[in-house]
């Protein structure tokens, strides 16, 4: 499908953005292209022009082009709802797991994209429920993680885990991560996780700090369903989601995790692998 319409969203309050962003405009207009900025980006430029809500970008674009890190991406992706609009993701600092293009290869990636030659990954996304009483009071999409921790210095949590019905165990631990591969790199990495190459259909359970040292991350196939019982009482629970929106869980809250029917497809820059970008971020390698 030919490019028409691009919208841009941008990390709030980036001064960088005023450099960038409208010359990135012109360019895009010289070559026919529909523009649409977030209401963040026309903030930023102070710009009187219309502007969208994150969630309705999506609505308006063939392509999104991302201004900032990762974090933008994740709120970006999570935005889309569902729609199959693909994503060209620049970093402006920062590590950048996600994020891979640099300003300096931003025209020659978008030059690639509007001749439609191209490739992109399809990232998976977790679909996560938290029931209450038989009731599903919130649901979530996310392209990194599902996480339950603790929400302030507290005593250890406890969790009941099932899969595809069947008991796993009883988690004693400072909280519990449920992440894509593409999450991987993130919260999970930190936490003693394994990295899983996004190819993989895989979602990977990382405890946080656990009390039983044996209590270790577990690789499951993506067609698994996974449900988390909370079994603190006296503890304050959150569940968060890619680090960034979330809500307070009680005791015998259960927390249903499967693969969403949606992905995230990401442009990817011809002459860089995975292994590549691993090896920059990760500095693998060196001494």
């Amino acid at each position: 499908m030919p490019i028409k319409r691009i919208g841009i969203t941008s990390k709030p309050k980036k001064m960088e953005i005023r450099q960038i962003v409208p010359a990135l405009m012109e360019w895009l207009r010289e070559r026919e292209i529909e523009v649409c900025m977030d209401r963040e980006t026309a903030a930023t430029l102070e710009a009187s022009e219309r502007s969208w809500t994150r969630n309705e970008i999506p609505n308006h674009a063939d392509l999104i082009v991302v201004l900032g890190g990762d974090g933008t991406l994740l709120a970006t992706a999570r935005a889309l709802n569902r729609r199959p609009v693909p994503i060209l993701a620049v970093n402006l600092g920062g590590l950048g797991f996600l994020t891979v293009i640099t300003k300096e290869e931003l025209y020659p990636a978008l030059e690639t994209v509007l001749t439609g030659n191209f490739r992109t990954d399809r990232r998976v996304q977790i679909e996560a429920e938290v029931v209450r009483s038989d009731e599903v009071i919130s649901s979530f999409l996310a392209l990194n993680d599902v996480v339950l921790n603790k929400g302030a210095i507290a005593r250890i949590l406890d969790f009941d885990m099932w899969v595809n019905g069947k008991f796993v165990s009883t988690y004693k631990s400072d909280g519990l991560i449920v992440c894509t591969p593409t999450g991987s790199t993130a919260y999970s990495l930190a936490a003693g996780g394994p990295v899983v190459v996004p190819s993989v259909e895989a979602f990977i359970i990382t405890p946080i700090c656990a009390h039983t040292l044996s209590n270790r991350p577990i690789v499951l196939p993506d067609s698994a369903a996974v449900e988390i019982a909370v079994k603190s009482h006296r503890e304050s629970v959150y569940l968060t989601v890619d680090g960034q929106v979330g809500i307070a869980v009680r005791s015998d809250d259960i927390v249903r995790i499967k693969k969403a029917c949606s992905c995230v497809e990401l442009v990817q820059p011809a002459h860089k692998n995975y292994f590549e970008i691993l090896r920059q971020k990760l500095k693998w390698g060196e001494r």
